[in-house]
């Protein structure tokens, strides 16, 4: 049997597209919020102090002072993770070889967001703050960004994908 024909391909449905941006968006923000929790616990730092710190990005320093930006600091890490996983899920609908190849993806989107995160988004909102230059900082971040983030974003999206025949063309090279 040949490839399937774009004509007889079913059209993605929105709905399960939708869903499965959620489910990522939840899978890599949870995973991610508690590797930041777990690795700010070791440097001493308690979870509430994590949130706050993620509330200070948008809203500034006085987020820091505690109260009610906790919540604000959950709110911003997932419409932060949900534009990540939303930005891989419309990319990886035009690029099939991110829905064949989701682990390799996965990594690689995970070393793409680690660069966005350290090496621009925190130099320009914190330009004081060092930027990780040790094996064990490298390392955690690294971890975070490519086993917790990058690579469930990535399964789940192909799975999706797959599961839906999502415009993707047929008989393509990688």
């Amino acid at each position: 049997m040949g490839p399937t024909s774009e004509a007889t391909r079913p059209a993605p449905r929105r709905g399960s597209l939708r869903n499965a941006i959620v489910e990522a968006t939840i899978a890599a923000g949870t995973l991610d919020i508690l590797s930041a929790f777990g690795f700010a616990g070791l440097a001493g730092m308690g979870p509430l102090a994590v949130l706050h710190f993620v509330a200070s990005g948008p809203f500034g320093d006085k987020a820091l002072q505690g109260g009610g930006w906790a919540i604000m600091g959950i709110a911003v890490h997932y419409a932060i993770m949900a534009c990540m996983v939303t930005a891989y899920a419309m990319y990886a609908r035009r690029a099939p070889v991110l829905v064949r190849h989701p682990v390799f993806a996965g990594l690689g989107y995970g070393v793409l967001l680690w660069i966005v995160m350290y090496w621009i988004v925190r130099p320009l909102r914190w330009p004081d703050m060092p930027l990780p230059h040790t094996a064990y900082g490298i390392g955690n971040a690294l971890f975070s960004h490519c086993i917790l983030v990058g690579l469930p974003i990535a399964l789940i999206m192909s799975r999706a994908l797959r599961g839906v025949g999502a415009a993707l063309p047929s008989g393509g090279q990688d």
